[in-house]
């Protein structure tokens, strides 16, 4: 076996010399080491397997391809991704479901209000009757306190039976409290998921007809799944080009970790050590309709503090700004 520098063996093959060799009995393969050397050769030396290669006939042209074997590190990459991908279906899905709730529910904005004001007032009920239970609570502890006083300025034990009333009153207050602070955050809650569904269909309506407004639900839908799970769609492949420089900028800025890897289809940042180490990594895959798309990755320390680093707001709110990163990269750029 013999390797041959790059621009002689492709001379030989072009020509259709023999390189120490017949031309005609002989496949070459060709592949590009780390440092980027471009290698010609009918054998492939244990050391250079690692490396995608190309396999050319006796006329140099490219009769197969091999990419290069993945490292560990890569193959756990290619799970989380389908992990993520079948996210980012499953959030899309959720979105357009919720949509067609909506517009089929609802005729206007009028009816989501009607509707949202007599869910409060019957909540408002039902705090009335909290508040109420409260207040007969604490007027029951009152006379406990009134009675145990009557014990002490006549010099005598309080007994305790009453003290056990009294223990057992503060216990029913603080749990009726809680059940009220729960209550008001139920109410809260109702009422913001209410407005957000009243704005929602809103935007949906804004158009001219159904169709449009669908067009709408699908488009917000991807959107939201993208500022969830990190993801950018590419226009189209100068987009995308650019759009992934920008990007290594980002796992640069954001990962605490050095790099690892660095090529056109992933940018992955080392592992992990610490328990504060973000390790970020960016891979470029094919979307829907061979649309290409950025999906960004981020690696926590597998510890308790790690889980807890990934699953808390820093790590969301990275992610969430993935997309608005680019694109105003991609604004300032033009």
């Amino acid at each position: 076996m013999r390797t041959i520098p790059f621009l002689t063996s492709l001379i030989l093959i072009l020509v259709g010399l023999p390189a120490g060799q017949t031309a005609h009995a002989k496949q070459l393969y060709k592949w590009v080491d780390e440092h980027g050397n471009t290698y010609f050769s009918d054998q492939v030396p244990p050391e250079h397997v690692q490396y995608g290669r190309q396999t050319l006939n006796e006329k140099g042209r490219v009769v197969n391809s091999l990419e290069q074997a993945k490292t560990k590190e890569q193959q756990e990459l290619d799970k989380r991704l389908q992990k993520l991908r079948a996210e980012q279906q499953k959030i899309i899905a959720e979105q357009k479901s919720h949509d067609k709730v909506l517009l089929s529910t609802f005729r206007s904005e009028a009816d989501m209000e009607t509707m949202l004001k007599g869910k409060l007032q019957t909540l408002d009920a039902q705090e009335g009757v909290l508040q109420g239970n409260l207040k007969r609570l604490q007027n029951l502890l009152e006379g406990k306190h009134k009675k145990a006083a009557v014990f002490e300025r006549n010099g005598q034990k309080t007994p305790q039976a009453v003290l056990d009333e009294i223990k057992g009153l503060e216990g029913q207050i603080d749990q009726a409290k809680a059940e009220i602070s729960k209550h008001l955050e139920q109410r809260a809650e109702t009422q913001n998921s209410f407005k957000a569904d009243i704005e929602r269909y809103r935007f949906l309506t804004q158009s001219a007809g159904q169709g449009q407004a669908q067009n709408l639900s699908d488009k917000t839908a991807q959107i939201k799944a993208a500022d969830e799970l990190g993801l950018y769609d590419c226009d189209n492949d100068s987009d995308c080009t650019k759009a992934w420089e920008i990007a290594r900028g980002f796992i640069e800025h954001y990962s605490t970790t050095g790099n690892d890897v660095a090529n056109d289809k992933l940018i992955l940042s080392r592992a992990p050590v610490n328990t504060n180490d973000l390790s970020l990594s960016v891979s470029k895959v094919q979307g829907r309709d061979n649309h290409q798309q950025l999906f960004l990755d981020i690696r926590c320390q597998q510890s308790s503090a790690g889980d807890e680093l990934c699953a808390g707001e820093k790590v969301k709110a990275i992610r969430k700004s993935f997309r608005q990163f680019i694109e105003q990269g991609l604004a300032a750029d033009q």
